[in-house]
C-alpha cells in the first residue's frame, strides 16, 4: 500500500565511516530533500553535517544537518549504520548482543515518534539485526528491511563485467542468502544481455576452465570485504552508493529489484529469517519477493545459508541481554 506524499527527508542514524559516506553520495544524487545525521556522538554528527554543507554550492539543492530522534516524526527514510566496535577480549556474540542493544533502543526511539518512515538496516550482521528490529516493533515485513546483499550483488556484477570485458550495466547477478560467508551466488539467474552466463563464458575467447574460473569469481565476491578491511581498515564508499540506490527506490517509488534482506515467510521454503532474495523495493518499502527457479544445489546452498544465521539467532538474546 502506497502512503501519502511524505517530504524526501532521510535520517541517517550513525555518523561514523559508514553514515558519512552514505551522507556523501546521497547529497550528490540529488533524490533527497533534506539530510538529518543522528549519532550519540553528538559532535561526530555536527562535524559531519558541517563538512557536507561547505560543499552545497556544487550540489542539487538539498539541507543538511545535525539532528536528533525528534527528527524520527517526518523522516520518509531512517537509515540505521550505528553499531559498536569489537573490544578486545570481546567475542562476537558480545559484540552481537552489545549491537542489538543499540538497534532495539533505536527501535524504541522511532516507534515512540510516531514515525511512518520506512527503515533500513545496514549495521552488520544486519541480517540478524533486521530480524531484532521486526521482533522489537512487531511492524509488518515490508517497514523494515536490511541493506543485504545489495553490495555484494553489486561485487558480483563488477567481477563478471571485468572477466567479461563488457559494461557492468550490461551483466545482470545477484547474490542471495546472508550477508556473509554462506551467501549464494545464483548462477541461474546470472545473464549477460538475456545470454544466460553459463552459456555464454565456456564459448568466450578470454575464459579458460569456466567451472574453476566460476568458483574464483564467487570466492572473490565472498571475500572482498575481507580484503578492503585488511588494507584500508574500513568499506564505506560502495556500500554508500549501494544504499543511495536502495533508498531512491523508497524516495522515488520506482519498484526497482534488490537484493535486500527481508523476514521470509514460506518464501523458497524458508520461514522467520531474515535474508537476501530479489525484491521489488518502492515508496512503502518490500512491496513483493520474487521467488525465482532455482536449481537444486542453490536451494540447497541458500536452505544452509538460512541455518547458518537461525544458529546463530538461537545463540543470542533479541533483547541484548544475556540470556
Amino acid at each position: 500500500m502506497k502512503r501519502g506524499r511524505l517530504s524526501r527527508k532521510t535520517v541517517i542514524v550513525g555518523a561514523g565511516d559508514v553514515g558519512g559516506a552514505f551522507a556523501y553520495a546521497l547529497l550528490q544524487s540529488g533524490i533527497a530533500e533534506r539530510i538529518v545525521l543522528v549519532d550519540v556522538r553528538r559532535e561526530q554528527a555536527e562535524g559531519q553535517a558541517s563538512d557536507l554543507a561547505h560543499g552545497l554550492p556544487f550540489v542539487p539543492p538539498v539541507e543538511v544537518r545535525a539532528g536528533s530522534c525528534d527528527d524520527y516524526a517526518d523522516a520518509a527514510v531512517i537509515v540505521i549504520t550505528a553499531g559498536a566496535r569489537q573490544k578486545p577480549g570481546e567475542t562476537r556474540l558480545d559484540l552481537l548482543n552489545r549491537n542489538i542493544l543499540i538497534i532495539n533502543q533505536i527501535m524504541d526511539e522511532i516507534v515512540a515518534s510516531r514515525s511512518q518512515a520506512v527503515i533500513v538496516v545496514v549495521t552488520n550482521p544486519v541480517d540478524i539485526l533486521t530480524y531484532a528490529a521486526l521482533k522489537r516493533t512487531g511492524w509488518p515485513r515490508h517497514r523494515i528491511l536490511g541493506s543485504g546483499t545489495v553490495l555484494d550483488s553489486a561485487r558480483f556484477r563488477h567481477m563478471l563485467s571485468q572477466h567479461c570485458g563488457v559494461d557492468v550495466r550490461n551483466v545482470h547477478a545477484y547474490i542471495m542468502g546472508e550477508h556473509g560467508d554462506s551467501e549464494v551466488p545464483v548462477w541461474s539467474m546470472t545473464h549477460l544481455a538475456g545470454l544466460p552466463m553459463d552459456t555464454y563464458c565456456p564459448t568466450c575467447r578470454r575464459c579458460g576452465d569456466w567451472a574453476r574460473e566460476r568458483e574464483a569469481i564467487a570466492a572473490a565476491v565472498r571475500n572482498s570485504a575481507y580484503h578492503i578491511i585488511q588494507a584500508k581498515g574500513s568499506t564505506c564508499y560502495a556500500i554508500g552508493l549501494a544504499l543511495v540506490r536502495i533508498v531512491g527506490a523508497v524516495l522515488r517509488d520506482e519498484c526497482s529489484v534488490l537484493t535486500v534482506s527481508t523476514r521470509l515467510e514460506g518464501e523458497y521454503g524458508l520461514k522467520d529469517v531474515c535474508l537476501s532474495v530479489p525484491c521489488v523495493v518502492g515508496q512503502s518499502g518490500v512491496l513483493r519477493l520474487l521467488e525465482g527457479r532455482l536449481r537444486e544445489e542453490e536451494r540447497r546452498a541458500l536452505r544452509a545459508s538460512a541455518a547458518v544465521l537461525q544458529k546463530t539467532m538461537a545463540e543470542v538474546s533479541l533483547t541484548g541481554e544475556p540470556g
